[in-house]
């Protein structure tokens, strides 16, 4: 499999090797160091616009599993792991932008989540206040999106949130967001340890 960026997630041959290969980037956290250990307990997870339409728009490029599937499948895994997930889907920008600075900033102090999934969709190579929003909270952030938005119309290639996320993993479908979700699944495992 071709490497286009530094900062892609590459899933190879077995789960060992993408655990092993998963975080790329030397541009990871807002300090620009290496990912850091963390006690991951509550994640929120942040879908963009069209993406309630997954299992109808598209299913050529963005396959026929729905978002909710995908919902029901990542709260599976987490579940197992004492994890709480929050899910927000909006089209609207600003109800995005709300979500994020609730859940990662101005709620109550044992409700703040440890980290973000996002697949900011359209709004990926358009928002800047969404990106602003997510650096605000300084939450470590994993940037997922179904299709290669490389392989695809050139306007799509770039992205606001590409160098603050500590990963993108995009072209691989709705499996994406497992690989993020197991990424956080994995610090939080070190950080366990480590305790």
């Amino acid at each position: 499999m071709e490497q286009l960026h530094p900062q892609f997630l590459i899933y190879l041959d077995d789960k060992a090797s993408f655990m092993a290969n998963l975080v790329r980037s030397t541009k990871a956290t807002p300090s620009n160091k290496a990912p850091f250990l963390a006690t991951y307990r509550r994640l929120l997870v942040i879908n963009g616009a069209n993406l309630n339409l997954l299992g109808v728009r598209e299913p050529e490029i963005y396959g026929a599993t729905t978002l909710q599937d995908i919902e029901n499948r990542l709260t599976q895994t987490a579940n197992t792991h004492d994890i709480e997930l929050i899910f927000v889907q909006s089209n609207f920008e600003g109800e995005l932008i709300d979500a994020i600075q609730q859940h990662g900033l101005l709620g109550e102090d044992d409700k703040l989540v440890d980290g973000v999934m996002i697949n900011p969709a359209g709004f990926t190579h358009t928002s800047v206040v969404l990106r602003d929003a997510l650096l605000a909270i300084n939450k470590p952030f994993i940037e997922v999106h179904l299709s290669n938005i490389h392989r695809r119309e050139p306007f799509r290639s770039h992205s606001y949130f590409s160098d603050r996320a500590i990963g993108i993993i995009c072209g691989l479908g709705h499996l994406g967001y497992d690989m993020a979700l197991d990424y956080f699944l994995h610090q939080y495992s070190l950080a366990s340890e480590a305790n």
